[in-house]
């Protein structure tokens, strides 16, 4: 585990986003307000769920994450959209943001370079290095070249914030349908389903880096977590990625559930998933290498 402690320093100068601390006190706010029990109803818990799934497994982990980050799999273009949709939806920035982010940390991984680098403690991998400019912002263009052009993913990328607009009034209507209160989908939907989404991603950042076991001895703090993968459909087998990024499957041992490889397996079987890598590696080993077609 990493030492709290001696945590390092970021090495750069450090400049707060007002905008961003803003938002994060109100998300927050307003999924404390969701908890309130006028807010509670058996539809927006399933609107919750659903929503979370959509957005957490179908979205950041499958459709940011390991298809347009980690390239592990192809699909038509037509549901790569649709899964980049579902991944704006998450509110974590547009895809090619996300994307360059990520790649940048695979990169830099724990170094002072890296943007969450898990060296300068729990809450700054968390959350902290969020609320301040990095240069790893700077850096996406250089790190997503693959993506810039693309007309959908530039749309999701500069309209990610306000696609939460048309999915409050959807939901505001079908609560009022069902009898459950508008405000209570709208609530459970968006800010409390984000809050959780949105922590749920920062612990493969920070609890990931801190606890659990390693498999292979790579060169950062990245470590196997059980309970950070049940919550993360799969993420949580985080030194089993960072030996092996291209790997769709990130579970690699009977002991490790990976929701998210069972999902790109579907798609497989359905034809819709096409070179699909899977790890080549010895255990103890520092990396391996994906290759196409193994399930």
């Amino acid at each position: 585990m990493v030492s709290h402690a001696a945590a390092q320093r970021p090495p750069w100068n450090l400049s707060l986003r007002w905008d961003v601390v803003g938002f994060m006190v109100l998300i927050h706010s307003l999924a404390a307000l969701a908890l309130l029990p006028r807010f509670w109803s058996l539809p927006a818990v399933l609107t919750l769920l659903v929503l979370y799934w959509v957005t957490g497994c179908l979205g950041v982990t499958m459709g940011y994450h390991r298809l347009l980050a980690h390239r592990s799999f192809r699909v038509p273009r037509w549901l790569r959209n649709l899964l980049a949709l579902c991944g704006a939806l998450s509110c974590q920035h547009g895809p090619i943001e996300w994307v360059g982010l990520h790649r940048h940390h695979h990169r830099f991984s724990d170094t002072h370079h890296d943007h969450h680098n898990s060296r300068c403690g729990f809450w700054w991998s968390h959350m902290g290095w969020m609320l301040f400019t990095t240069p790893a912002m700077a850096m996406v263009p250089q790190f997503t070249r693959d993506l810039q052009d693309d007309p959908w993913l530039q749309f999701l990328s500069r309209w990610f914030l306000a696609l939460q607009l048309p999915l409050a009034a959807v939901l505001y209507l079908l609560g009022e349908r069902l009898g459950a209160g508008g405000w209570s989908l709208v609530l459970w939907g968006i800010p409390l389903r984000l809050v959780a989404v949105y922590h749920v991603t920062w612990l493969v950042n920070s609890a990931t880096h801190a606890w659990g076991y390693r498999s292979f001895a790579t060169d950062d703090e990245s470590r196997n977590c059980w309970w950070v993968a049940l919550l993360s459909f799969g993420e949580g087998w985080h030194n089993n990625h960072h030996a092996v990024p291209a790997s769709a499957r990130q579970g690699l041992r009977w002991f490790e559930p990976d929701l998210t490889w069972q999902h790109i397996r579907l798609l497989q079987i359905l034809g819709l998933a096409r070179g699909v890598k899977v790890a080549l590696c010895k255990q103890g080993s520092s990396h391996g290498q994906a290759v196409s077609g193994g399930a």
